[in-house]
Formats: structure tokens, C-alpha cells, sequence
């Protein structure tokens, strides 16, 4: 008799699949090869990388894995972005990679051989590893559920990497040192893309170039926006349909946010109404399809022009911010440029009468989070760097970060004057830093606000 478990288990709503119909399944199938010139854009710079983490642990086995799906809601998982290290390592980005691992091996005392395990392409004829009726029955790796995977040939040709069946390994990885389990390991992975080279560059730029365009379709759909009684999701959607459309979609959770929310630092519920006498927050970055990622904000006054008021706290924002980007220099301590910031921020501030003195640390009130963060494969990138290579360390040539400085005057702050309460400004860029100082990724979108008035009246009279 079933038990009550068995009995309440609804089970796979596919039907049973007929013997003639896996007789059907299993012939008659076109070959159909990846181009045999397939190669990931990273294939060229991704031995050096390789070797660069090799040179720290000679004789030691490194497991990168690309990481496993998540379970989103049931039966539905979410969409699969592979680990950053294992993406820089290997040059593989695609939704493909669930559970992969790239191993790199003792090869002698002072070098590795890299060997990535696979998930390769369903077989249509039954293999020992796997069935022939994975690629038509399995939800979750099948062909034709989630799309075509190379084989192991295609896989070698498209990373340079030796490649090898992921049952290899069963179901345990194989033991060494593994990043999320090795803080030493976390931190070296972290530590050596500090400084991006020119193809890191070059992918950041174009994460930020397809960024301005979206910013750009936004200001175009203001006018919809505004008439929707959740325009900030409004806002949301146009600036995702440009990330999906040029890259592989949004690098973090898109913040729209009009009024008061934009006091809230991570405001990403973007379930609100666009008030057109209020200032829109918009903090947006398109991920490219090699992973790398922009992240820019701009405050934008929703009627096309900044009150004095508005005007009077985005210049105070901006002043800051030109404090800190002139702060950027080889040589400089990390925290530099948001001190700088945060001396503009604090004076401003006396001079309206909020504060007594710029002194001390009472501006934090009013603006909280640091100015900055290093910027690559993740929108906070490095972020398991030692203190000491990072936080507490010196600019290098080649390293590329933000510069955000904001004010967030919380609606229902009695230190405040009335008039002042539920404004957020925030005005974040993304520079590289160069032998002379720092050059901005994102100059084409303007940040004065002269500049961000013309530009947004061009853009809404269709020019």
C-alpha cells in the first residue's frame, strides 16, 4: 500500500515516453557543429591570468567552480550567471556552465595544468555517462529544454583548456583549495583583477557605452512613465529591455527611485509614482555578455528642470564629486577620494546652517556610504581583497571604480529645514585610473546641471 507521501506526489506533468517513440528520438539527427572558429572573446588573455595565480600557490591543487542553479520558486530555478573568478579563469559566461569546474593541477613544482570538467552536449546515442534521452527529457540540462552545449572537442577549441567529463569527478569536488571555502584563495582571486588590463578596459567601456543609451531611452519614455501609477518600474523595464537587448542584462538590481525613495540608498522595490515636480534617482548598469558591468548614477528632475532648490543640493553632490575624481592618482590611498568628497559634503553643509562645523563625522547623517567601490566582473568588484591591497592600499594604473558621492535628506529628519526633507541626489561616474590621474569612462552622459537639462530637453523634443 503507498504511503501518504507517494500518494500526494503529483509527479512530472511530462507523459511517459513510448518505446517507439525513443526509437524515434534516437535516429535521424543532423550533425550540427559549432563553427570550427568558435572562441571565447577572453581566449587570449585567459592563460596569463591563469599563470598569474598559479605563481601564488605552486604545488597546490585550486578548485574554481562556476557554481550551482538556484532554485528561484518550485520547479523554476533563476537565471544561471557562473562565479566571476571562474568566468575570468575560463572566459566561459554563459548560462551553460552550472556546475562546472575548472581544476588546476600540479604540474611540476612551480606550474598547473588547467583542466575544465564538463557537462558536455546530450548525446543522441546512449552513452555510459549519460542517457540518450537526457537531451529531450531532461528539464534541466537538455538540449532542448535550455539550448546546446559544445562537446568536449568544441569546448577545448572555444576556452584552450583541457576538457573533461564533469561524471569524472562524481559527485564530490576533488579535494584542494577551493575559494569559498579558502579565505587566502578568495582573497588572491580577488587581488589579481584589481588592476584590469586592456581587454578588461574595453569590455567596461562598452558596458558603460550601452549603459548611457539606456539611460538615454529612459529619459525618452518619461512622459509614459510619468502617466503610469508605478512609473519607477516603468523606468525599470525600459532601462532592462536596453540591457537584454545589448548585453546579457542588468549587473545589479535596477534603483528608480523618485522623491523621498531616492533617500533610501538601495531602493530597488521601484514600486512607486513619478511625482513631476520631484527629482528621479536613476542607478543602472548593463552587464555585457562577457560579464563586465557599468554602474552610473544620474538624478534627473522629472520636469526637465531643477527647481533652485534642487539645483542648490545637486551642485553641492557634483562639487563633491569633482573633489573626489581630482583626488585619483597612482600612488593615492583608496580612501582619498571619498575623503575629499566628504570635506565638500561637510562644508556645504555648514555653510546652509545644518551642521555647527565641518568637523568630525556628524555629515554622515546626510550621506552615509562611501563615495566608491573597484568595478569589473561584479558591480563591487574585488570585494575579497585584503584590506591592505584594496581598502587600506594605493591606486594602481589600470584599476577602475566609481565615484558617487550623495546627499539623502530623509523626509522625516528634524534636523533639517522643511524644504530640504526628501531630497536624494547622487551623481556616480566610472573612471580608470591613468599614469595622469583618471579617465572618465562615462563622460558621454552630462552631469552638470545646465548639461543635464539640455540633454534631457533634446531627448524629449526627439533630437
Amino acid at each position: 500500500m503507498p504511503d501518504s507521501t507517494t500518494r500526494l506526489r503529483v509527479g512530472s506533468h511530462d507523459l511517459s515516453v513510448s518505446t517507439e517513440l525513443a526509437r524515434s528520438m534516437s535516429r535521424d539527427w543532423d550533425p550540427s557543429p559549432l563553427p570550427a572558429d568558435a572562441r571565447v572573446p577572453a581566449r587570449a588573455v585567459t592563460p596569463i591570468r591563469r599563470a598569474r595565480l598559479s605563481a601564488r600557490f605552486p604545488g597546490e591543487r585550486l578548485v574554481v567552480p562556476a557554481g550551482e542553479l538556484n532554485v528561484r520558486s518550485n520547479d523554476c530555478d533563476h537565471r544561471f550567471r557562473p562565479h566571476s573568478a571562474y568566468a575570468w579563469l575560463t572566459g566561459l559566461t554563459g548560462e551553460d556552465q552550472p556546475g562546472h569546474v575548472l581544476v588546476l593541477e600540479p604540474h611540476g613544482a612551480h606550474d598547473h595544468e588547467a583542466v575544465l570538467y564538463i557537462r558536455p552536449r546530450s548525446p543522441r546515442v546512449g552513452q555510459a555517462e549519460r542517457p540518450a534521452d537526457a537531451f529531450y527529457r531532461d528539464r534541466r540540462h537538455g538540449e532542448f529544454w535550455v539550448g546546446r552545449r559544445p562537446d568536449l572537442a568544441e569546448a577545448e577549441r572555444l576556452t584552450g583548456i583541457r576538457c573533461a567529463d564533469l561524471a569524472e569527478l562524481g559527485e564530490h569536488l576533488p579535494p584542494g583549495r577551493e575559494p569559498s571555502t579558502d579565505p587566502e584563495l578568495a582573497a588572491a582571486l580577488s587581488e589579481l583583477r584589481l588592476i584590469k588590463d586592456d581587454w578588461e578596459t574595453a569590455q567596461l567601456q562598452l558596458a558603460v557605452d550601452h549603459t548611457t543609451a539606456g539611460f538615454e531611452d529612459v529619459v525618452r519614455a518619461l512622459p509614459r512613465a510619468l502617466a503610469h501609477p508605478r512609473g519607477e518600474r516603468w523606468v525599470e523595464g525600459v532601462f532592462g529591455m536596453r540591457a537584454r537587448a545589448e548585453g546579457n542584462g542588468t549587473g545589479y538590481e535596477t534603483i528608480a527611485a523618485s522623491g523621498a525613495h531616492a533617500c533610501v540608498l538601495h531602493w530597488t522595490r521601484n514600486d512607486g509614482a513619478l511625482d513631476p515636480n520631484a527629482l528621479l534617482l536613476l542607478d543602472a548598469g548593463v552587464e555585457t555578455d562577457t560579464l563586465y558591468t557599468a554602474d552610473i548614477t544620474r538624478t534627473l528632475p522629472l520636469s526637465g528642470r531643477f527647481t533652485p532648490l534642487q539645483r542648490q543640493v545637486y551642485e553641492l553632490v557634483l562639487a563633491a564629486q569633482e573633489a573626489g575624481i581630482a583626488a585619483l592618482r597612482p600612488g593615492a590611498r583608496f580612501r582619498d577620494f571619498h575623503a575629499a568628497a566628504m570635506r565638500v559634503i561637510a562644508e556645504g553643509l555648514t555653510e546652509w546652517g545644518v551642521l555647527k562645523d565641518a568637523e568630525g563625522d556628524l555629515h554622515r547623517r546626510y550621506t552615509l556610504c562611501s563615495s566608491g567601490h573597484m568595478l569589473g566582473l561584479d558591480v563591487h568588484d574585488c570585494a575579497r581583497a585584503r584590506a591592505a591591497a584594496y581598502l587600506d592600499g594605493v591606486l594602481e594604473e589600470g584599476q577602475v571604480l566609481t565615484v558617487e558621492p550623495g546627499l539623502y535628506l530623509q523626509p522625516d529628519d528634524l534636523t533639517l529645514p522643511a524644504e530640504l526633507r526628501g531630497i536624494g541626489v547622487r551623481i556616480e561616474d566610472d573612471l580608470v585610473v591613468t599614469a595622469g590621474g583618471a579617465r572618465l569612462l562615462s563622460a558621454a552622459l552630462p552631469r552638470t546641471p545646465d548639461a543635464v537639462e539640455e540633454w534631457m530637453g533634446a531627448l524629449l523634443e526627439g533630437r
